[in-house]
């Protein structure tokens, strides 16, 4: 006798085919549309280094202005030189974090950023003239209260003056740690700076309440984990963890060219 077509083997054969289907469309969509993903993600990353730089306008051709106004260059954070084993435009912090052989494990008060692991060598952007630039733009990350955060850092070329900061992942509470996306609270960043004395590569930047002076930025009402993560991930990436020693070049080269400036200028006084 033939089995109806509402048995109970006919609909499993029927769900089974069906799913089998919608994994092989799925997956093939997937596939298909990761090359279009990797390219979003690619212009939302320069799209992000633009405006912290204060460089995009809406509009604009991303990939020409960025390839046009943005050096791209790999620092081992060790040393804080220049290094030229990886393309920076192919290499990837995450995998190198994740590798032996390019990352390191932190524990303890190492880790103040939550990272676990961190890359042992960085990607860097420079506007500007690349040994003397206009713009530092660092990539930053961290623990905020709900997860991961992820930004960049622009910094004047004399290594130590803020310009902007701007966060472009991050899963923080709307209103409350969210607002590290909020105009009014990026702007107070602006001319602050990041150490006290030449030489120094422990950071004094830092997020406090009633903020006064030019190592603060107030931190964000209703959002104490949120601001001690932002606080605690820019004490990592900018001492000697992080780009402390990168950025120690710049700043000893300004000293210098400081104390050139002031050796001229007495000479010219006691000269007159």
């Amino acid at each position: 006798m033939a089995q109806g077509n509402n048995s109970i083997k006919k609909i499993l054969i029927v769900a089974f085919s069906l799913c089998i289907v919608c994994s092989v469309i799925v997956s093939t969509a997937a596939v298909a549309l990761r090359p279009a993903q990797q390219l979003n993600q690619e212009l939302d990353r320069k799209t992000n280094i633009l405006n912290v730089a204060r460089l995009y306008e809406p509009g604009m051709d991303v990939e020409g202005a960025f390839r046009e106004q943005i050096t791209s260059r790999v620092v081992e954070l060790e040393t804080g030189e220049y290094t030229d084993e990886f393309d920076p435009d192919e290499f990837d912090g995450f995998e190198a974090a994740r590798d032996p052989a390019t990352g390191r494990t932190l524990s303890g008060d190492r880790d103040i950023a939550g990272l676990t692991r961190v890359e042992n060598y960085a990607t860097v952007y420079l506007v500007g003239n690349e040994d003397e630039p206009e713009q530092i733009v660092l990539p930053i990350r961290g623990q905020g209260l709900w997860g991961r955060m992820m930004g960049f850092l622009s910094i004047e070329g004399d290594g130590n003056t803020i310009i902007s900061i701007t966060y472009y992942d991050h899963s923080e509470t709307p209103g409350l740690g969210g607002e590290v996306n909020n105009p009014r609270w990026q702007a107070q960043w602006e001319g602050k700076e990041i150490y006290d004395e030449e030489g120094d590569l422990s950071p004094a930047i830092r997020l406090s309440k009633n903020a006064s002076g030019e190592n603060e930025v107030d931190a964000l009402s209703g959002a104490t984990l949120t601001s001690n993560g932002v606080t605690n991930m820019l004490q990592f990436w900018l001492s000697e963890e992080g780009f402390g020693p990168y950025l120690a070049q710049f700043r000893s080269g300004t000293e210098s060219e400081n104390a050139e400036n002031a050796d001229t200028d007495f000479e010219d006084g006691e000269g007159a």
